[in-house]
């Protein structure tokens, strides 16, 4: 793209190449994106982070932005097509405004467009403030009341009552997957969570657990249809036995976990060898009696294990031919070069530490499995992968009861080629962290005051300018009450399809409604109001290939949703504390919500939609905080994800000259 104008248009030319991409894949109609590596590798995603990490971007505003998304999906797993999107209505919105009132920021003595500039960062700021103190308690009594609060009691339910757990799963792989494999992978994902979720702790931190510990959780076998994917019993360590282990009948089986070498090593790195001494004895010589002593080091280390009644080694470094040979010799398996998350996953089930050093091997660290055996997945035509399963007993993550419940298990992902099945793989992580976003509870407490009037002031309508509000005119009726506590429920969903935007586009509207001033309306714009209509976006993307059924949509959303500013009102007037008993909070999930007649289009998070939201208006404001991009011919490095670093383009107020 030919970069042209000022910084605020580099933003928006950048982020609509990107928003031109995903769209591509977006909705419910969305299909999948064909990339074409140089080797002629081919990828194969409907994944919006995928797609845009992909791509060799030039453009340093168009890499901050797959910078800001990359990090809003890691996070949440979910939203990140819906992020440019929205992301590229509020820079279209912003620029209109900014060319309407250029000097909203004051700056009466410059350019046009360094005017305009500063009214778009002016704008982006104000609504950075909004979200940050507004938007949360805007959906927790706009929007919570319209959705529902699913339980996990029914995760492996054959027809469990609606909106349930299954359907959120439903919806979210049919937006990454497609139709075809979305409900066998729902029906995968529901087996394994109630395999490692505990009946009496937090989901929250189950569903931590899985995604921490998600790569040696999983096994990715190509060459194989979707179908053949399944649960395996134990954990299993993606490499094969060094040596013969003949035991595989043998029950229970002792394993000891080891972060170094077993035997001592000639030279280590930085270490001297000094030869001869006052005996003078030759160089050859002492490096023999060194070896013996090593030799005899590793042989008591041997017996040692052998007297704890240890069959299996498991070792994070490679180990030498003569430990390999006794281990051997010894009766024992052992597994050589095992991976870092693979020792942390094998840690944290069995309650044992690696032994760093092989001479301190105590009772403590040996680790007791209920068995161990080899697995070979592939078939004759494909690849034969060689593992080892480990079914351990849960130690130290689970109470007694709780490790009773407990059943520690493995993640085959098959697909017919590595990208489909790659795909797949990223699919089950990102709806793991998507359930983590939505089972942990967005809280936010304002904080009082001594003078209430000095709250209502601190707490004022951010869409006015700060010069033209006073204590008398401050927005109070949508002010937070002083001691109130807003909280986004955990596991609260609501239909898909756009319910969410026009619920919240309605209550914005309803906000600027209820703000009352002493100056002209016309002196400012409202900043919630260009959130509002930027919100509308994503429900028209939605129904784009329908504009009817997009009013369809929007006409049965809005007859739940009647006129709220007594709810908008009421805010000042709810009492302290929790709601009494008996009586339905309105901030609260309703299970009986007439909107869950809404569930053709399935299931989303309300905590995810409005991590997204704020993570937009984040990086809105960061790229209009931008003043000047400069070249420079050294190229930069991005560790986050796999971006192609290049030159810098430079706008107009960047120096002419190539002077780096």
């Amino acid at each position: 793209i030919p970069y042209q104008g000022t910084i605020k248009s580099h933003v928006l030319q950048s982020v609509s190449a990107l928003e031109s991409i995903i769209l591509r894949s977006f909705g419910p109609e969305g299909g999948q994106v064909l990339f074409t590596r140089d080797t002629g590798r081919v990828m194969l995603s409907r994944s919006g982070e995928r797609i845009l990490t992909a791509l060799h971007l030039e453009h340093p505003l168009a890499r901050m932005v797959v910078e800001c998304v990359w990090k809003h999906s890691t996070i949440t797993g979910d939203g990140s097509k819906t992020f440019v999107l929205l992301l590229a209505s509020l820079l279209r919105m912003i620029r209109a405004t900014a060319a309407k009132e250029p000097h909203m920021s004051r700056l009466h003595n410059s350019t046009a467009a360094a005017a305009e500039a500063a009214t778009a960062r002016h704008l982006a700021d104000r609504l950075l403030e909004f979200a940050l103190t507004e938007l949360d308690g805007l959906i927790a009594l706009n929007v919570l009341p319209h959705g529902s609060r699913v339980s996990l009691d029914d995760i492996t339910a054959k027809t469990p009552p609606e909106p349930s757990f299954q359907t959120l799963l439903l919806s979210f792989f049919h937006t990454r997957l497609g139709n075809v494999h979305c409900e066998f992978f729902r029906d995968l994902m529901c087996e394994l969570l109630s395999r490692w979720m505990g009946k009496t702790g937090q989901p929250s931190s189950s569903f931590r657990f899985i995604d921490n510990n998600f790569p040696a959780l999983h096994t990715q076998v190509s060459g194989l249809p979707a179908v053949s994917s399944r649960l395996i019993e134990g954990h299993v360590i993606h490499r094969d036995f060094a040596t013969p282990w003949p035991q595989q009948n043998r029950r229970p089986v002792k394993a000891v976990v080891f972060s170094g070498y077993l035997q001592p090593r000639l030279l280590a790195a930085g270490d001297v060898l000094e030869l001869g001494g006052e005996e003078s004895v030759t160089e050859d010589a002492s490096v023999v009696r060194f070896s013996s002593w090593t030799e005899r080091s590793l042989e008591s280390v041997i017996a040692t294990l052998q007297s704890f009644g240890v069959s299996v080694l498991l070792c994070a470094l490679k180990q030498s031919s003569a430990a390999l040979a006794l281990a051997a010799q010894a009766g024992m398996g052992l597994v050589e070069c095992v991976s870092d998350e693979e020792m942390s996953l094998f840690a944290q089930l069995s309650g044992v530490t690696p032994v760093p050093d092989s001479w301190a091997v105590h009772p403590e660290h040996i680790a007791t499995l209920t068995f161990c055996k080899p697995l070979i997945l592939g078939t004759d035509t494909t690849q034969h992968i060689m593992l080892n399963v480990f079914c351990i007993c849960t130690h130290t993550l689970w109470d007694a009861e709780e490790r009773l419940k407990v059943k520690p298990c493995s993640l085959v992902i098959c697909g017919p080629g590595e990208e489909q099945t790659d795909q797949y793989a990223r699919a089950f992580q990102a709806a793991i962290r998507m359930l983590l976003t939505a089972w942990e509870p967005v809280d936010k407490t304002e904080i009082s005051t001594l003078d209430v009037k000095e709250t209502f002031i601190s707490n004022k309508c951010t869409s006015l300018p700060t010069d033209a509000i006073s204590g008398e005119s401050a927005c109070t009726s949508c002010s937070m009450h002083p001691h109130q506590k807003c909280v986004i429920e955990p596991g609260c969903v609501i239909p898909a399809g756009g319910t969410f935007e026009f619920l919240l586009h309605h209550a914005l509207h309803q906000y600027d409604r209820s703000c009352s001033v002493s100056v002209s309306i016309s002196a400012f714009v409202p900043v919630s109001h260009i959130l509002a209509n930027a919100l509308l976006s994503v429900p028209r993307q939605i129904y784009s290939h329908n504009r009817k059924r997009f009013l369809q949509a929007q006409t049965r959303v809005m007859a739940l949703a009647p006129q709220q500013s007594h709810i908008l009102g009421a805010r000042l007037r709810q009492t302290d504390g929790p709601p009494e008993d008996g009586k339905q909070s309105a901030r609260s999930c309703r299970k009986d919500s007439a909107a869950l007649t809404l569930l053709d289009l399935g299931l989303e998070s309300v905590s995810c939609k409005y991590h997204l939201v704020l993570a937009v208006v984040q990086c809105l404001t960061s790229l209009l905080r931008v003043n000047k991009v400069l070249r420079t011919h050294t190229v930069l490095h991005t560790t986050s994800h796999k971006l192609l670093s290049a030159r810098l383009e430079s706008p107009e107020d960047v120096d002419k000259d190539e002077s780096p």
